[in-house]
């Protein structure tokens, strides 16, 4: 979706035609992704990045919970259809639509912070969809090295495949598979392996500090011992 195309019913994930209930339940989950508490965003967002998306959602909340200003926003936006059907379903009427000018909120969704907005998008882009297996994950928490194989078992794991954590990390597949594969001849300084490997760790919810450590540690071992 282009960024012009960014709408308040994204902010808070729920659907244009929603009913206040629906939209109440996105509200509700849109502030616990974004707490601070979130494992989701350990490594995506800063403090001051979280803070600003909450605003933001505190924002859309306070459009689309209203009656009146959600359909002042709709009928500008051109979601006034659906919406309206909903909630004639649940309230059996429309209520009367207060002089509220629509030309003004207009202008308040065009200027709607495009930074919060990204990162919103980032959050997508970045979510993790797999069946969790518990013992892999006690595996996982437990673990206190990390080698080449065993990130990528995480990896697969995950459901992330190779070009998507390229785009992900934004490093080359070729480097990823290095790094895997622990090819020690063909990998870069190991400045960038460390970097490297760090945003691997981040892409995958992991301790990205304790994943890049144990990494190059283990590295510095076997290209010693490949040095003897």
């Amino acid at each position: 979706m282009e960024e012009n195309d960014k709408n308040y019913y994204e902010v808070l994930e729920v659907a244009a035609n929603s009913t206040p209930e629906e939209v109440h339940k996105g509200y509700i989950r849109a502030k616990n992704a974004y707490s601070q508490d979130s494992l989701a965003l350990y490594s995506l967002l800063s403090a001051d990045e979280c803070e600003n998306i909450l605003d933001l959602i505190e924002e859309a909340y306070s459009i689309v919970s209203d009656p009146n200003k959600r359909k002042a926003y709709d009928n500008a936006r051109g979601f006034n259809i659906g919406v309206d059907q909903k909630f004639r379903h649940h309230t059996g009427s429309i209520a009367p639509v207060a002089t509220i000018d629509s030309h003004a909120i207009n202008q308040d969704v065009s200027t709607t912070n495009k930074k919060s907005m990204t990162k919103i998008v980032a959050k997508k882009r970045f979510s993790l969809d797999y069946d969790v297996n518990d013992s892999f994950e006690k595996e996982i928490e437990a673990a206190s090295s990390f080698d080449g194989p065993f990130l990528k078992r995480i990896r697969e794991y995950k459901q992330v495949d190779i070009q998507r954590m390229a785009d992900m990390t934004k490093v080359s597949k070729t480097y990823l598979r290095y790094i895997e594969d622990e090819e020690l001849e063909n990998m870069p300084a190991l400045v960038y392996v460390r970097g490297f490997v760090f945003q691997y760790a981040k892409c995958l919810k992991l301790n990205p500090d304790l994943v890049a450590t144990s990494y190059l540690h283990q590295i510095k071992i076997k290209q010693a011992a490949a040095s003897e």
